[in-house]
């Protein structure tokens, strides 16, 4: 009997676990969206020649490029704005999306005020995410008006709104233009820490390099087609990306995580 009920319980345990393996979902290892062999042209001129990028859960991958480099184009065909010539994209299923634009601007004529801006297309309550309002440090301007607000503070409102809809994959373009530079290290701050807090994964567009490499994952550096793309340590170390942005780049870098740290962080900012 002893000899029955022991085998019945080893028979249960690998049911259970056989049907906890069956209930996670194989997507969890796989890109929230993978991009291949895009190709795109305007005008009769190339903008993107054979670019492939992927992003998983949890992982910061910034984009960069020199103007002109079809930066903008990428992120809008990803977002599926525009579609690309050829080429193939796979989103995972049901994929929720944050956009992040580059700064925006409210004339005088549109008096709204922050509360209601975040309302407009939200799906729930603002007031279910009081949490996210707290920590975007945007409940604090419920009141204020949009055209009011400094350029870090619109960002803030921004960032927010984007995160309402609980997106998996936040795409950031730019989001630092116009915001002062005590404001720029703050924002990052705040976006890398909603990364860690969320599992977000994440496409960072930026000119920022000493800024964002320390928290980066990924570098992908684009010219019409991917250059180079690694670690930032091995990128920074790629003849490529110093014919782009010059020698100074990688040493501004290196001056800037010798003076903050190796994690690029202010000393006791953890």
């Amino acid at each position: 009997m002893k000899c029955w009920d022991a085998a019945r319980t080893a028979e249960s345990k690998e049911t259970a676990l056989t049907e906890l393996l069956n209930n996670i979902s194989p997507a969890t290892s796989e890109p929230l969206i993978r991009a291949s062999d895009l190709h795109f042209r305007k005008n009769d001129k190339v903008i993107l020649e054979g670019v492939s990028l992927h992003i998983s859960p949890g992982e910061v991958v910034t984009l960069i490029g020199p103007n002109g480099a079809g930066k903008t184009t990428l992120v809008r065909i990803l977002l599926g704005i525009a579609p690309p010539d050829s080429g193939s994209i796979l989103r995972r299923k049901n994929l929720r999306v944050g956009y992040v634009p580059q700064r925006m601007k409210f004339d005088r004529i549109f008096p709204i005020t922050v509360e209601r801006y975040l309302r407009l297309g939200a799906s729930t309550t603002v007031s279910a995410h009081e949490r996210l309002l707290e920590e975007t440090g945007v409940r604090l301007l419920f009141k204020s008006l949009l055209h009011e607000l400094s350029g870090g503070e619109m960002q803030r409102v921004v960032l927010a709104r984007s995160l309402l809809r609980g997106p998996e994959l936040l795409v950031l373009d730019e989001p630092v233009e116009g915001v002062d530079a005590p404001g720029q290290a703050e924002l990052y701050e705040l976006i890398y820490r909603l990364k860690k807090d969320l599992g977000l994964g994440i496409l960072l567009v930026s000119h920022d390099l000493h800024l964002v490499f320390s928290q980066t994952d990924r570098v992908v550096c684009l010219d019409r087609r991917i250059c180079c793309s690694g670690h930032p340590d091995s990128v920074l170390k790629d003849p490529v990306y110093s014919n782009l942005f010059g020698p100074s780049s990688a040493r501004k870098y290196a001056l800037y995580t010798h003076s903050h740290g190796e994690t690029g962080h202010p000393p006791g900012s953890h």
